[in-house]
């Protein structure tokens, strides 16, 4: 009778042999069964169900859900079960109740075949009310629609929903397995690492909390990166674990405060090696029910991602890669091609928007212009493929018939494509059209025209990303792409001491459908590599280091690592609108807790363990200011 799962591993001491491990939903508890369990071979059975009121009609029957399903139940009309009536008829919606009754078959042409439990029905012989619901602020059903913020604020309830479940249930599902794969299979030992730490130079910004000593505040850590790197030192070889991270990025779109990370470090592993263990990680832990992953995933360099799809994360899902027509037009008399081929790293590229006539407005081609003028002051000029095969742009009065042909072929063009061409440095003119080409995708899927399923998983390694970038601020400084520890490629080691910016790293990303699901490097283990990076490159001051400098000193092995976001992951998987939706309780936008009301003040009393004075009228005007 008892709800029973059972799921099959590989043992960790013979990798041929299976291990069988039941799971057991009723154990240790009042009920008999779930909700989502009861089929026709129970029937004639008692049965305890517990569970939530999803729906009641007239006093007749109701509809009882857990987190497994949903099982009608049938509420006795005769006199003497009147009490029982009364109790189940009078119960508002989401009230908690436990039943016991005999499992039956519906009666023919009752069945209901989008339920899986849609053959029977328990027939109540007596029902208790565990606990009353008061008048609900939103319908706990899927299809009903609900503010975000209204869902954050009753998150409790918000969590009931069979959505949410499947989520949270798949989350703890994948993690357990990637558990078994890296502990029992490979030798992984699992370490809880700090909260409470120092500032780590570079990155996000991070959490400070006050100490009582004075004037000392410890910092909650982007990551464990310097504790899994000291791990590597102590000698632990394999080290994993489930991390909560902490970056204080302030309002950014789908991103947390404090999120969570599968981190692993390993000793004496190269960057192949890494790849090869994450590749078997994914394919161990990924859900039965989303089909399988094909390894080993594909690679390619930061420069052909950035050449042919405009950023470092590339959605391979779909074409529309960016074409250079530089050489092309470089014969032409267009000026302002003339103009920018002019410049050292001056280019001409452009994308193809398949059936573009067809499924783009005007006021399309004129948003996917103005977002190319407002966001990167870059100009755009559209090119259209008539039904004849002539073409319709600004460019035709500089191009004869043959060139025009040309360019065609070029483009690779159809009937009704429209291409979006650029001129301009190669850099910029790469990330407007990665920019438009997604932009385009939104458009022709709004349109009706299908180019990203999110049931395909296109999986992608991104190497060779360069070790520093100018800063923003002040090109002419330098700061890492990844962070200070991140290793140079053994090809560009030489250059680290006389052109930095030359310097290829260690680095690699796995990108999901494009997304960024994972980074990692292998780790600079030279205490004289490390110090000149930090000092004479990117001009830190080394002595918040000093522990893991010294630790460098002490024989330390080579060693390398990677994260993978855990919540990015999952939301991607299950084809969430936002991690928010693979989070059991997450923050809001701005880095609310709406249900709690977090952050809150503290009393002047309790800030002054701590040494501090909050400025009221600058607190007042940033309250004001949210």
């Amino acid at each position: 009778v008892n709800s029973v799962t059972a799921f099959v591993c590989l043992s960790a001491k013979a990798p041929t042999e299976f291990i069988i491990f039941i799971q057991d939903f009723n154990s240790f508890i009042t009920r008999t069964n779930t909700c989502g369990e009861l089929r026709s071979a129970h029937v004639g059975r008692q049965v305890t169900l517990c569970g939530w009121i999803q729906y009641q009609r007239q006093g007749l029957f109701l509809v009882l859900r857990d987190f497994q399903g949903l099982t009608q139940i049938i509420i006795p009309q005769d006199e003497a079960h009147s009490h029982v009536k009364k109790l189940l008829s009078d119960a508002p919606v989401e009230s908690v109740v436990r039943v016991t009754g005999i499992v039956s078959p519906r009666p023919p042409g009752q069945e209901n075949p989008k339920m899986p439990t849609g053959d029977i029905e328990v027939k109540v012989e007596t029902a208790e009310i565990l606990n009353s619901c008061k008048k609900l602020p939103f319908e706990i059903k899927d299809f009903v629609k609900k503010s975000e913020a209204l869902r954050m604020q009753y998150r409790y309830l918000d969590l009931r929903s069979f959505q949410l479940q499947y989520n949270l249930r798949l989350r703890s599902q994948m993690v357990m397995k990637m558990r078994e794969y890296l502990c029992n299979l490979h030798g992984f030992v699992d370490v809880e690492t700090p909260t409470l730490f120092k500032r780590t130079p570079g990155g996000a910004k991070e959490f400070i909390v006050p100490s009582r000593e004075v004037g000392k505040f410890y910092s909650l850590p982007q990551s464990p990166q310097q504790f899994k790197q000291l791990l590597m030192v102590g000698g632990l070889d394999r080290y994993f674990q489930v991390a909560r991270c902490y970056r204080d990025e302030g309002s950014r779109p789908d991103r947390q405060p404090e999120f969570t990370q599968i981190d692993i470090e390993m000793s004496f592993v190269d960057q192949a090696g890494i790849q090869r263990l994450i590749e078997g990680l994914l394919q161990y832990s990924w859900p039965e029910e989303k089909g399988s992953i094909t390894t080993p995933f594909p690679s390619m360099t930061y420069e052909e991602a950035l050449a042919g799809y405009g950023t470092d994360k590339p959605d391979t899902r779909f074409g529309m890669k960016i074409v250079d027509i530089s050489d092309f037009l470089r014969r032409s008399d267009i000026p302002f091609v003339q103009n920018a081929l002019s410049y050292p790293h001056g280019a001409v590229k452009a994308i193809c928007i398949p059936r573009g006539v067809r499924y783009l407005k005007n006021k399309d081609l004129e948003s996917l212009k103005e977002t190319a003028k407002s966001q990167f002051n870059q100009e755009i000029v559209e090119i259209i493929c008539r039904p004849h095969g002539s073409l319709k742009s600004l460019l035709t009065k500089f191009l004869d018939e043959k060139q025009q042909s040309d360019l065609i072929q070029v483009l690779n063009m159809q009937v009704d494509d429209v291409v979006l061409l650029a001129a301009g440095e190669h850099k910029q003119v790469c990330s407007v059209l990665g920019s438009l080409r997604l932009e385009s995708a939104d458009l022709l899927e709004a349109a009706g025209l299908v180019l990203r399923d999110p049931t395909t998983f296109h999986f992608l390694w991104v190497v060779d990303f360069p070790l520093f970038l100018p800063k923003e601020e002040n090109p002419t400084e330098l700061e890492s792409a990844h962070h200070p520890f991140t290793a140079p490629h053994p090809s560009d080691a030489s250059l680290l001491y006389s052109d930095p910016t030359k310097v290829r790293s260690q680095h690699y990303d796995l990108v999901l459908n494009g997304s960024e699901v994972g980074g990692g490097s292998i780790r600079i283990h030279s205490a004289e590599q490390q110090r000149f990076v930090l000092e004479k490159v990117l001009k830190e001051d080394s002595e918040v280091l000093s522990h893991l400098l010294e630790a460098l000193e002490f024989g330390a092995p080579p060693h390398g690592g990677i994260a993978l976001g855990l919540d990015r992951l999952i939301s991607l998987i299950v084809d969430a609108p936002s991690i928010r939706d693979v989070i059991a309780f997450p923050k809001s936008f701005r880095g609310r807790d709406l249900m709690g009301n977090a952050p809150d003040y503290v009393t002047p009393e309790e800030l002054e363990l701590y040494h501090i004075q909050v400025s009221w009228p600058l607190a007042e005007k940033e309250a004001k200011k949210n």
